[in-house]
Parts: structure tokens; C-alpha cells; sequence
């Protein structure tokens, strides 16, 4: 289907979108009368800077009538709006109740309807959705000969094998569309992606049917006054998959785990779960996982009770068992057998920014590069430095900030989470739009009230990392330091704008001469 301005409003009426349709000459519910209505546009956007000949607007968020002057000179046939601008422009005008989910279903259409050509799986959850769907593209990329794309929030991929550093968890729905275009014709057929509480939140996936869903956990996270105002919207926004999706897989031992299944239930869908087990309690899941030693390097899988083999990942964590579980149930509803030996290639993966250990030359420094941002993902990575290293009682360091201008809970449950636990809080950067670092910084300072364990404040990350390394090699024993936030991200935020940064994983590499 090539997009047209009558077909254009043939979509949006029929999705009971569409007010009404403006021009000089009338106000109408069709493109009855309208010069050229059938012609194909030859670009959609929504970013005024990029129009051209043939565009298609669409104006959402904090648009300005006056960004329009001048656009019919440089090519704007049509906008969608949800107000009428005819004071700035004569171009016919599709003025609609909801202009987000107007540009999902017009990209959708102007690209092809592109996800009909793949087998799209979605992913959610608060914690583990990068590290499972690298996991999945990796089982299904051996299991279809590389045709297998990603979307994540730390790297897009289009073509199987190519990685990009991605910009949002899930990408604004154009851009999506745009990208499952490009691969598909690149030849893929299988897409893994993301789907943040936000894509929902702001109709970032309106319209778009999964092949397969899954809900890995869910804790409070993203609550404040411009992303969800209550758990309850977090929650509500990451169940919507459920109703998305034509298959869905479960992690048995997430909260709310039964709501899930209710909301599977009501859309009429099947429904897989999987649970990790640390010891023999029984469970009724269809997939279940048990570490295979006491060190935990490796762990066992059945499905419906027979024996899958033995696992051992790359990924340090136990909490990755669990990831690489939901992997397995996707890949299976995906259409991989079981016993496929593409199952075991996910025991090779690494994911940029998540769990990678670093060891300094002397054996008694270690360093932790990981994305973890709120008090689960946090007590999970101290979990593990205990588990691993809990015989030589290291001293542990959290090189923290938080995210500015929201997630305002973030900064008091990151302390939270560690100060019982730790030896030093190192307070620095991550990433902000106008709320100052400093300010940032001092916030999680006021949080800390255990009075044993050290606290300071060093705007600058990479200074702040050099001083968490300079006070491990001061002492004797082991130091573990914790860098977390930032990942593998080779910038970092600052008054709404992206600043070259060196990169967490980098700076720790040169201060511990890791080759």
C-alpha cells in the first residue's frame, strides 16, 4: 500500500481517529475535491527540518503553529495535527483526535505494513529485556542463518550482524516502521525489540500486533510527573503487550503473575511461563532452569519435564539465568524446536554495558560495568558481587548517579539498595536534560543515613571513576567497584544534548590496564 492523502484518511477514520479535513475551500470528513488526493507522499516525518518534496507532517508533542511558515515552499503537501493550523498553512489539514497514534498507523502504511513481513517478538519488563533479547536474536539469528534484527536500548541491528548505539528503548513509532522496512528488505525475518512501559504510555506501538510477548518481572521504576505518575499506570502501560500479542511467555515468579495470566486469559491467547529454581520447590511451569553446581557457572534446562542439557553463559549473574530462560520459551514460540543446537549459541553472547568484569593486573581490583539505575537492578548486582566474591569480603564501591528531571524515586532507592552493603558511595554524572548534575548528586548524598559507610561527591565521571580505582589500590584485599548507569555509551547527557563521553568500560580499561 503507497500512502495518499485519501487513503490516508480512509486509515485514520476507520481507526476512529479523524476529526475532520481542512482546506481553504471546506471543512469535510473526506479528500473528496482535493487536488492530487491520490498521489502517493514520498516522505512522512515529523521533524520540520526534514521536509521535502511530497512530505507528509505529522505534528505531535510541542509543536508551534509557526513551524509551518514556509513548509508548502519546500514540498508539504498535507499535516495530520491535532489542531488546525490554516492560519499558517493553506495545505489540507487532517486534523485528529490522537496525533500519535495517527503517525504509528500512517508510517506503518507508508513503509508497507513491513511487520507482516517478520515474525516480531516483544519484550518487557523492569529489569533483563536488553540481555533477553540478545539472547533471542542470537538463537534466532543461528537458527534462520543470520536473518534475524533487534531493536534494544543499547544497540539496533537491521541486517543480523551490523550494531548501531540506539537512541530510546523502544524508537518513536516512524522510525520504527522505517528501520522493520529496511529489514525486511535487507532480507531478515525475525525482529526482536524492546517495548518500554513508554512505548505504550505514548502510542510509540499503536496498531502494531506481536507475534510473540513476553513479561520478564516488574518492580516500581519510571514513576514520576512526566513518565508514570503511579506503579499502578507502570504496570497497566507493560501489561498492554499481553493484549498485542499473538502468543505470550511468562516468568512464573514475577509480581502480578497472575494479573498477567488473567490478562492473557481476557485476549484469548496461549500462554507459556518459565521459572528459575535454586532448589527442588515444584512448579507448574513449562520451562524451568536450575543452577547445575555450587559455583553457579552453569545451569540445566527442561522443558515440560525433559532435560534440555546444560548452559553456561558469558554473562556472570544468576539473574541471566532467568533472561536466557525467557530466550528459550520466545525462540520456542518463535518456531525453534527445543533441541535445536541454536539454543546453546546464546552461551557466547556478550551485551555491551551489561555485566562486564574487569580485573586489574594485581588480582585485587575489580571492576563492574553495568547499566543497572534502580533498586532492583542494584541489589541484584550486589547479590552477585557477594555470591562470587562474598570468601574474600571485598570492599565495595558504587560509582552511581541518576537520570535527571525524572525517575525522582531512582535516587533514593539506588542508596537504599546498597548503603547497608557497601563500603563507599562515589556520586557523579549520568545523564540530564536541565536539572544540574550537582544537584543531582547532593539529592543522593542527603539519602545516605548509615553512618559506616563513606560518602562523596565528584561531578565529573571520569574523575570519579579514577578516584574509585586510585582508593582501591590504597588498601589491601580485594575492591570491588561498581560502575553503573551508563553501560558502553559513548556520551552522555547534559542540557538535552548529547556530549562525547569516554565510555564506563573505557576508562576503567585504561586505569586498570586491562589488554
Amino acid at each position: 500500500m503507497s500512502l495518499s492523502l485519501a487513503n490516508g484518511v480512509h486509515l485514520l477514520s476507520s481507526h476512529h481517529l479523524l476529526d475532520e479535513v481542512i482546506t481553504p475551500e471546506r471543512w469535510s470528513l473526506n479528500a473528496d475535491g482535493i487536488d492530487n488526493a491520490d498521489v502517493p507522499f514520498t516522505h512522512i516525518t515529523y521533524d520540520t527540518r526534514t521536509v521535502r518534496e511530497g512530505t507528509l507532517l505529522v505534528c505531535k508533542g510541542r509543536f508551534r503553529p509557526e513551524f509551518l511558515d514556509g513548509l508548502k515552499e519546500r514540498g508539504l503537501v498535507a499535516y495530520v495535527s491535532e489542531r488546525d493550523f490554516s492560519d499558517h498553512t493553506d495545505v489540507p489539514g487532517l486534523i485528529v483526535n490522537d496525533a500519535r497514534k495517527a503517525l504509528s498507523l500512517l508510517s506503518a502504511a507508508f513503509y508497507g505494513m513491513p511487520q507482516n513481513e517478520l515474525t516480531v517478538i516483544g519484550i518487557t519488563g523492569t529489569k533483563g529485556k536488553t540481555t533477553t533479547a540478545y539472547f533471542t536474536q542470537a538463537i534466532l539469528n543461528a537458527y534462520s542463518n543470520g536473518r534475524c534484527s533487534l531493536f534494544s536500548s543499547v544497540d539496533n541491528c537491521l541486517d543480523g550482524h551490523t550494531y548501531v548505539e540506539s537512541e530510546l528503548t523502544t524508537p518513536e513509532s516512524l522510525d520504527a516502521f522505517r528501520m522493520m522496512r529496511e529489514a525486511a528488505d535487507n532480507g531478515m525475518r525475525y525482529l526482536v525489540m524492546e517495548v518500554s512501559s513508554q512505548a505504550y504510555k505514548v502510542n510509540r506501538v499503536h496498531g502494531l500486533t506481536f507475534d510473540v510477548g513476553a513479561f520478564l518481572n516488574i518492580s516500581p521504576d519510571h514513576i514520576s510527573d512526566i513518565e508514570h505518575p503511579t506503579f499502578e499506570d507502570y504496570l497497566y502501560c507493560k501489561r498492554q503487550l499481553v493484549y498485542h500479542a499473538r502468543a505470550f511467555v511468562l516468568n512464573a515468579d514475577a509480581a502480578h503473575a497472575d494479573l498477567i495470566r488473567e490478562d492473557a486469559q481476557a485476549a484469548s491467547i496461549p500462554l507459556a511461563d518459565f521459572a528459575l529454581r535454586t532448589d527442588d520447590a515444584p512448579t507448574n511451569a513449562t520451562l524451568t532452569a536450575h543452577p547445575s553446581n555450587v559455583e553457579h557457572s552453569a545451569f540445566s534446562i527442561a522443558a515440560n519435564g525433559h532435560d534440555l542439557g546444560e548452559f553456561s553463559l558469558s554473562l556472570a549473574g544468576d539473574f541471566n539465568y532467568a533472561n536466557a530462560l525467557a530466550a528459550v520459551a520466545l525462540a520456542h514460540e518463535a518456531g525453534v524446536p527445543f533441541d535445536s543446537a541454536a539454543m546453546h549459541v546464546m552461551e557466547s553472547v556478550h551485551v555491551p554495558g551489561r555485566m562486564e568484569l574487569f580485573t586489574g593486573t594485581d588480582g585485587d581490583t575489580v571492576a563492574i560495568v553495568d547499566y543497572a539505575h534502580n533498586y532492583t537492578s542494584v541489589r541484584a548486582l550486589i547479590d552477585f558481587v557477594e555470591q562470587r566474591y562474598g570468601e574474600r569480603k571485598p570492599r565495595i564501591t558504587l560509582v552511581a548517579g541518576s537520570a535527571g528531571n525524572k525517575a525522582f524515586d531512582r535516587r533514593q532507592e539506588i542508596v537504599e539498595a546498597a548503603q547497608d552493603r557497601i563500603a563507599r558511595f562515589v556520586f557523579t554524572a549520568e545523564d540530564t536534560d536541565t536539572e544540574p548534575y550537582i544537584d543531582i548528586c547532593n539529592e543522593m548524598l542527603g539519602h545516605v543515613t548509615n553512618d559506616h559507610v563513606d560518602a562523596t561527591v565528584i561531578v565529573d565521571r571520569v574523575k570519579a571513576i579514577e578516584n574509585a580505582v586510585e582508593q582501591a589500590h590504597s588498601h589491601d584485599g580485594l575492591d570491588v567497584i561498581l560502575i553503573i548507569g551508563k553501560g558502553h555509551e559513548r556520551w552522555i547527557k547534559d542540557l538535552d544534548s548529547h556530549v562525547a563521553y569516554e565510555g564506563d568500560d573505557c576508562v576503567v580499561e585504561r586505569l586498570l590496564n586491562v589488554a
